[in-house]
């Protein structure tokens, strides 16, 4: 499928690509072996992305002193 560039360098994604994608508006675009590569991104609020971690990591049970272990051993 062919994806045209208008006269202001913006890419226009064919209807069939697009639709694989709903709800998503920004794609993250970079440059890999001479090919443009577009990762679909969802932004969500800070507060509501970080109130998410906390809570998956308290149900895991995992405690900050885990974490501060987790990050030493990755460092090493």
């Amino acid at each position: 499928m062919l994806a045209k560039k208008t006269s202001k360098n913006q890419l226009t994604l064919p209807k069939e690509i697009a639709g694989n994608f709903p709800g998503i508006d920004l794609f993250d675009a970079t440059i890999e072996e001479n090919r443009i590569v577009l990762t679909p991104v969802k932004i969500t609020p800070i507060t509501v992305s970080l109130a998410g971690v906390r809570a998956k990591l308290k149900k895991l049970g995992i405690t900050s002193e885990d974490v501060v272990e987790a990050v030493e051993w990755a460092r090493k």
